[in-house]
């Protein structure tokens, strides 16, 4: 922290003559609040070892939703140049495209009245929850591999406008099903459509606010509307994938002569037969999270038909779906990189080819999940982002307490009573669970979000508020 440079009100950075192996600097946009949170573990440091990493370029940077993680913090961005800069497992992480995929209902909240309960509970029926929870789709080896290469494409029936609508349309390039390991694939066989446990969720919301309405009505959005907000990856198979290759890379390291501060980081070249493999399987993987997302979906607009008919599922569109841990291969500054995205979101602003077209005048939208109970923003990509953090910003509220110092402080069961009493149905077989993620666990959703929009790397659409919420 005594290293740390105030740049504007809301950027701040540690140069890289803070250590001698530093190749960047570290850079985190925060407010004075936030950033006395961050100095509560070890972020900074680990955000300073990513600094360190051969062919990173530009600054290592953190967002305000930063948190400890493995190797890399959660909330980091760092870009390395190809074709020889390094790729890191740890700067994607385990749970390889977890994402978010927002669906906008055709009715308001008024509309929707004392059935919310009922719609909650047929959402918690349709989709598994739950620490390693199978159930879903059961996949042959034909069908796991095009899910692999395809993503929600190699699924039946699924909508032309939900592939439009969904980042990269769902399938990264380059996807290599034989990297995927025969445990990931045994682990990833028959959980398609399943949620997981942790922070992922589906949300039954309402567009409480409208702050950019020409965003908003390109985005399909208006005060009153019912939403839902569903939050999952890549499940046993990213992990998985993970696993298999920090393993690789770790036991490679000597041969590159790359030497690092934290074993955690593990790399490879990006040209190198370890690196092109991990990406083959990253994007593998990262596609398997697309069609896992949308198999959600598609229950939930089951559940909606099945409690409010026919002509509501139908009119149940996706606004957007977009991945906040991945690898991607983009040009920045006239430079060919390799932007890792842990637990950062793509925020291209208007103009930008990678937009759909129908919302290619006014930005990409983003989501940003508040911690349970609170509030969650649509959020859109502005030309700062581009500028600044390689195209990016935050992904969510960020923890600032631990799963363990969360249950201490609260039990499940008292939250559950809170939430309920605040007219929020609930759906979470575990009170151990709901208590890791009580609203106290995390940072102010509102404060991480005005930090992002004053820094100019995206603004703010509309601000979602919970009906109900189904977890693991």
């Amino acid at each position: 922290m005594s290293e740390l440079v105030r740049v504007d009100e809301w950027t701040w950075e540690i140069p890289a003559s803070a250590r001698d192996d530093m190749r960047v600097p570290a850079r985190i946009f925060a407010d004075e609040e936030i950033l006395a949170e961050i100095a509560g573990d070890l972020s900074l440091d680990q955000l300073q070892n990513v600094a360190t990493l051969p062919g990173v370029t530009g600054a290592a940077i953190a967002m305000p939703d930063i948190h400890q993680g493995y190797g890399f913090p959660v909330g980091g961005v760092a870009a390395t140049e190809l074709p020889d800069g390094v790729v890191s497992p740890g700067g994607v992480g385990y749970d390889i495209n977890c994402g978010v995929r927002l669906l906008a209902l055709p009715i308001s909240e008024r509309e929707l009245g004392p059935r919310r309960e009922a719609l909650v509970h047929e959402i918690s029926r349709a989709i598994p929850a739950g620490a390693g929870k199978h159930g879903g789709v059961r996949l042959s080896d034909e069908h796991l591999d095009a899910v692999l290469r395809d993503g929600p494409r190699a699924l039946p029936d699924v909508r032309p406008d939900d592939i439009e609508r969904t980042e990269s349309e769902g399938r990264l390039d380059g996807a290599e099903p034989a990297a995927v390991s025969e445990r990931a694939r045994l682990r990833g066989r028959d959980q398609l459509g399943t949620m997981g446990s942790g922070n992922h969720f589906v949300e039954l919301q309402e567009v409480a606010e409208v702050l950019d309405p020409v965003a908003a009505r390109a985005f399909g959005l208006a005060a009153g509307q019912v939403t839902v907000l569903i939050h999952s990856g890549s499940r046993g198979l990213g992990h998985q994938v993970c696993t298999d290759y920090v393993k690789l890379m770790d036991a490679r390291l000597a041969a590159y002569r790359i030497h690092l501060p934290d074993r955690q980081l593990a790399c490879a070249p990006a040209s190198s037969p370890e690196g092109r493999r991990y990406l083959g399987a990253m994007a593998a993987a990262a596609n398997f999270a697309w069609a896992n997302r949308q198999a959600i979906a598609d229950s939930v607009r089951r559940a909606v038909r099945t409690v409010l008919g026919d002509a509501v599922a139908a009119g149940t569109e996706q606004v957007y779906d977009v991945a906040h841990n991945v690898a991607k291969v983009e040009v920045h500054g006239g430079k060919r990189v390799c932007v890792h995205r842990k637990g950062a979101t793509r925020a291209f602003p208007a103009g930008s080819e990678e937009i759909p077209e129908r919302y290619r005048d006014v930005g990409q939208p983003v989501f940003i999940p508040g911690s349970m109970g609170t509030a969650s923003f649509v959020l859109v990509g502005q030309p700062g982002a581009l500028e600044r953090s390689f195209g990016t910003t935050c992904h969510g509220a960020g923890r600032r307490l631990s799963r363990t110092a969360a249950r201490r402080r609260v039990h499940g069961s008292e939250l559950r009573r809170e939430l309920e009493a605040r007219g929020i149905v609930v759906r979470c077989p575990s009170p151990k669970g709901l208590a890791e993620e009580a609203p106290l666990a995390y940072k102010d959703v509102d404060r991480v979000v005005r930090v992002v929009e004053r820094a100019g790397l995206a603004r703010r659409v509309a601000r979602l508020v919970p009906l109900g919420v189904v977890k693991g």
